[in-house]
Formats: structure tokens, sequence, C-alpha cells
């Protein structure tokens, strides 16, 4: 896959995977994606559609339900949905990268055979449950616990900004707790799967967020929550480790989804700047709306680079942690700082809804904040450069 990055373009097979997505974009996704936007409603049609095309299980194996590729035919998808709608993107990166993925490096092969093969088919989600309201970008600082009662976890805790955690189609969270502490008083953080509808599991209300409002997002809490102790996903006290390298992974999944987001603005200006007159001319012919758009074209052009290598370095089993970190960087600042440039451009027009350049203003921040804030990938990048 690596030697894609000194070719003129990708191989068939990530050619064709590109355009199936993009044609199941334009004919399923698009039509729809300004209607769900607007009623906070999650688009459970279009995911079956997803899961029909076998996108939830693009990177595993066939033998649990998958389609046998890799990690970089999933980014190119979300990029291709990004471009349309981050919502739908979203909701695929983290039933994926999130959800499926933990199950699969990590799981027991009971485990395997029993969750995979509705994820892998879109049939099923589940949710990550990291994020705690006193941790934020502080994972370590993770409070809730889970103490082992005969054959038993009991969970107490909270967790916050949970996606796919509400849904019809939520089958269960993965959740990082405390399970003890080690002889230097460290803690002991293990992760477990928690079905939907276990008594004491609460799903709160969905959050009324600034974006991404056709994905579903809520905080969980956890009351004397019991669940088997064959319930534990990895090693006892490898909670956090596993899902650092989750996060890795996911920051190239992140990474390229907001390279689509950021493409999806260029290409939206492209088509606008030559239709739109203002003055006796189209407002393409203007030098400062040309300039302003390749710039654009440019940002996205360089997130690409930069998530393309992250995954070339990740498929050939090299480290990769410090260029997920830069791809995630630099494509969700090239998708935040696109939207707003695809706003100016479109001008009034810009601030309406119905229009993708203004959902994607609206969804693009989050790009800087979620998976890793951008603070936490200059952490991670000068810590690698030895800081």
């Amino acid at each position: 896959m690596s030697e894609f990055l000194c070719t003129t373009g990708l191989p068939e097979e990530y050619q064709q995977l590109t355009k199936s997505v993009r044609d199941f974009t334009r004919a399923v996704v698009a039509p729809v994606a300004a209607q769900h936007d607007a009623d906070h409603t999650f688009p459970y049609d279009v995911v079956a559609g997803m899961g029909e095309l076998g996108l939830f299980g693009l990177p595993f194996p066939e033998e649990y339900g998958g389609m046998g590729g890799d990690y970089f035919a999933l980014c190119l998808a979300l990029e291709e949905l990004a471009k349309v709608d981050q919502s739908v993107a979203v909701t695929l990166e983290a039933g994926v990268s999130l959800g499926a993925m933990p199950i699969y490096r990590f799981g027991t092969e009971a485990q395997k055979q029993q969750w995979l093969p509705d994820l892998t088919a879109g049939r099923a989600l589940i949710g990550f449950g990291l994020t705690e309201p006193g941790g934020g970008s502080d994972a370590g600082a993770t409070a809730t616990t889970a103490v082992l009662d005969g054959s038993s976890w009991v969970i107490n805790g909270s967790k916050q900004f949970i996606t796919n955690s509400g849904t019809d189609i939520t089958a269960a969270v993965t959740v990082t707790a405390v399970t003890g502490r080690d002889a230097s008083g460290r803690k002991e953080i293990s992760s477990i799967i928690v079905p939907a509808g276990t008594p004491g599991f609460e799903v709160g209300p969905a959050y009324d967020k600034v974006g991404w409002n056709a994905s579903d997002t809520h905080p969980l809490s956890f009351a004397d929550v019991r669940v088997p102790a064959d319930n534990l996903l990895g090693r006892r006290g490898r909670g956090y480790a596993n899902f650092l390298r989750i996060l890795d992974e996911g920051r190239i999944a992140i990474a390229a989804l907001s390279t689509g987001a950021a493409q999806g603005c260029v290409d939206e200006c492209v088509r606008y700047a030559k239709e739109r007159e203002a003055f006796g001319t189209r407002i393409g012919r203007n030098q400062a709306i040309a300039f302003k758009i390749a710039r654009m074209a440019a940002r996205a052009q360089t997130a690409r680079t930069a998530y393309y290598d992250a995954a070339a370095s990740m498929l050939a089993g090299k480290p990769f942690k410090q260029q997920a970190a830069i791809a995630k960087l630099v494509a969700g600042e090239a998708a935040m700082d696109n939207a707003r440039d695809a706003t100016q451009v479109f001008g009034g027009y810009g601030f309406i809804n119905e229009f993708p350049v203004a959902r994607h203003y609206r969804d693009s921040k989050i790009l800087e904040i979620g998976e890793g804030t951008t603070e936490v990938q200059l952490m991670l990048i000068a810590r690698e450069l030895g800081l």
C-alpha cells in the first residue's frame, strides 16, 4: 500500500471503493443530510445502506463478517462521506475504529464471535466509553470504578460525550474503569463491555450540540451495574494502554474525515464560484475569491498527504504515533479554516443551514477537539521529538 504515495493514483481496488462510496454519498446521503441535521435525527436508513455496502466491515477479516480490507480503505470511505455529511462519517468512524476495533484487537475469540458479525454488518453499534466529566483530555484521571464481586464486575461512575451510545441499534458500550491499584498506588485501568439495557446502566438525554446534529451523542451513568467477569476486554490493567493504541489509529481515521470536510468545502466553492455572478462577472474570476479557494485546495491536499503517510506507516507495521498526531492536527485545522473561508465565499448563503458549507462551519470545530484536542496533538508531537 505504501507505494501509492509516489504514484499518480491509487491502486485499482481503492479507486473502485472510492467511486462506490462517492456514488452512495450522492444518491443516498446528500438528499437527506440537511433534513436530518435540522431535525437532529439519527439517519438509520443511511446507516443501513452503509452496512449493506460493507463499509462497517472494511478493515475486518471475512471470518467475522468483514470485507477483508484494511484501515486505509476505511479512511478513503470516511473522506468521501465527510465531503457531504460529517455526522454520517463520524457514525461510521466511531462505529468501526472506536466500537468494533477494540473487540477485534483485544477481545477473546468468544467475544469476537459474539459481537463482530453484527458490528461489521452495521446492524449494531458499540460506544467507546472513555471520556468522563472530570477527565476530558486527561483520560488517566478515570474515576469510574469496577469491582470484581464473585463472577461479576460491579461498575459505578459516569461517562460523557459518547458517540453511538443511545441509538436503537446500540448493542453495548465498552467502558474504561479503575479495577484496582498497583504496588506503587497507581490506578489499574481496565476495559469492560457493558451491554445495552443492563440494569443500572442509564443513557442520558442527547446533547444539544453546535454541530454533528445527526450523530448520536449522550452522557452515560453506571449505578451498581453488574456484568459477567468474562466481559473484561483484554487483559486486566491494560485498558488504558489498549485504548491509547485505539486512539492513535482513530486519529488517522479522524484526519481522513477532516480531509473530506476540507475537500467538500473546496468542491462547493469551486461550483459556486463558477455559477455566482456579482458586478457583471462570475465571482471565480475575481482574484481574491480564486486565491482564497486555491489556498483551501492546498490545505485539503496537505491534509490528505498527511493521513496517507500515517496510514502507510501503520499498515507497514512501523511506528506511527507522531504521523497520526500530525495528520489529525493538520487535517482538523484545514477543515475548520476551509469551512470559515467557504462561508465567506458564499456570503449570506453561507450562513443558511441548508447549504453544506454552513453545516461544515458548525461541524468542523469539533475536529479540533474530539479524539484528542489540537493541544494534545502538539504535546504528542513534541514528545516524539524528545522535548
